[in-house]
């Protein structure tokens, strides 16, 4: 990629391959101030696009950029991520977060309130989403609690919640979604008065799916485990010590097995909460929006919900994408909340996305550090790896479906950046995203789709350096990225 000229507030991409959720083909770009000006299709030299741009723009200098026929699409849309702001700076800080948003190709993100304090109120949700608009790198939507402060019995606060208007941009700070993330509403009367409350103010709900009683019976089976492997494993800079390669000695075997049973429950705990709560917010009349979706048994459960015509929508994370687990796999080390799955709910995750049943791609970016790693905290950074591993299954078919299907550069876009933003309703207002069409914001990113890189925790801008994909080979690579027309990320 080459810079002709700097510094200005327009910008013209010429020789790229544009892709969204409706276009694949080359042509030239034109941004003025924060939006798309125009989108030319063709192909084009630098003259013939210079007198493209000065035939619409005449009134200011223009910056040329040649895409070096690389793929330039809609910034990102991330429905789940954690920034652990504020509060939990030995985690993430809001900077560094947003650094690894840019590098990782996104312009939008929803973030989860399990923070300190616990975002409970419309003033926390201003805070957060105007702070972060401060440092210019991506937008931000701030959930709020469906309970108060996570106490699971008082949701008075959402009584005083303004009704959201579709179209809404980002900062305006308004609340869009709520969310009990990190577990579920276990009472299923507060649930429907809480979803009911919502509906009333066109606030989605958002529902990390987990029968409580079940959770509970795995965390204490997983603090087995993990307490094993925090005696038996060295710790290192990034993760968890790896397993030797020899066979596990036996206290190492019967972490394993306490982690297997522990992941068997939690999957019947999906799959019970997920309709559970589809049932009440078809009940509520609440838009009902089912997290980090991760288990065959739920995925029927959202296809059969919208088949019948309910307002349920979904989302899949790119390392349920990529990763499964089988028993006695070492790798059920890597613990996150909803574990990695079987290969045969991989594939129905995989399958779903497919089929349009799924409906869109979250990260879940969860950093922790090093030591809470090793106590067994779940979640890990997952911002700057999301395109490599969605782009390597789904589109490359690299480790992808076991039929050998695959999706389209512009089908990805479409889960990455269309559809989460219809979900948003951020494809439409003041401020509109998610497809290159001229109004629309110009977020962008540009990416090479064939491009190999290593995966290495330590080189990621996020603070959260666990991974695990560590070491692996991913096709696609983010090469930079831009928000409201300015570069905010460009790789080395």
């Amino acid at each position: 990629m080459q810079n002709e000229r700097t510094s200005t507030n327009c910008t013209c991409f010429y020789n790229a391959r544009l892709v969204d959720a409706n276009t694949d083909s080359h042509g030239v770009l034109l941004v003025e101030g924060e939006r798309i000006k125009a989108v030319v299709l063709g192909d084009f030299t630098l003259q013939a696009a210079q007198n493209l741009a000065k035939g619409l723009i005449s009134t200011a200098e223009i910056e040329f950029v040649d895409c070096r026929g690389m793929m330039l699409q809609p910034a990102f849309i991330d429905l789940h991520a954690h920034f652990r702001y504020p509060g939990q700076g030995q985690k993430e800080e809001l900077s560094t977060a947003l650094a690894a948003a840019a590098a990782g190709g996104f312009g939008t993100l929803v973030l989860m309130p399990n923070t300190a304090p616990v975002i409970s109120s419309p003033e926390l949700v201003a805070q957060v989403c105007n702070d972060a608009h401060q440092l210019g790198m991506a937008d931000v939507i701030q959930t709020i609690t469906l309970t108060k402060d996570f106490s699971g019995t008082d949701n008075s606060h959402l009584s005083q919640l303004p009704v959201f208007q579709p179209g809404t941009p980002p900062r305006a700070a308004q609340v869009s979604m709520a969310t009990e993330d990190g577990k579920d509403v276990e009472s299923a009367a507060m649930m429907l008065d809480s979803m009911t409350k919502c509906g009333q103010q066109n606030i989605t709900v958002a529902c990390h799916s987990e029968d409580m009683s079940l959770a509970a019976a795995a965390r204490l089976l997983r603090k087995v485990a993990t307490d094993i492997f925090a005696q038996q494993l060295p710790l290192e800079e990034n993760a968890l010590g790896a397993i030797p390669a020899t066979a596990p000695n036996e206290d190492i075997r019967r972490a394993l097995s306490s982690l297997e049973e522990a992941n068997r429950l939690l999957s019947l705990a999906e799959d019970i909460a997920t309709q559970r709560n589809i049932d009440l917010a078809r009940q509520a009349g609440c838009h009902v929006h089912i997290s980090h979706v991760s288990t065959a048994g739920a995925m029927e459960a959202i296809r059969a919900a919208k088949a019948k015509g309910y307002a349920v929508t979904s989302e899949v994370t790119p390392h349920h994408l990529g990763l499964s687990v089988a028993a006695g796999d070492l790798a059920l080390k890597h613990i996150v909340n909803p574990p990695l799955r079987s290969e045969a709910d991989r594939q129905a995750v995989i399958q779903a996305l497919l089929e349009g049943t799924a409906d869109c791609i979250s990260t879940d970016h969860a950093p922790h550090t090093a030591q809470d790693k090793a106590n067994g905290a779940p979640g890990f950074s997952g911002l700057e790896t999301a395109y490599g591993v969605c782009n390597s299954v789904l589109v490359q078919g690299i480790n992808g479906a076991a039929d050998g299907r695959t999706i389209t550069a512009s089908q990805l876009s479409r889960l990455m950046a269309a559809n989460p933003a219809h979900i948003l309703t951020l494809d439409q207002g003041a401020e509109p995203r998610g497809h290159l069409k001229p109004g629309f914001m110009a977020d962008l990113v540009l990416c090479d789709p064939a491009a190999q890189w290593i995966v290495q925790g330590r080189d990621f801008f996020s603070k959260g350096k666990y991974t695990p994909l560590e070491g692996a080979t991913l096709t696609g690579k983010v090469l930079a990225t831009y928000h409201g027309g300015r570069e905010v990320f460009k790789a080395e």
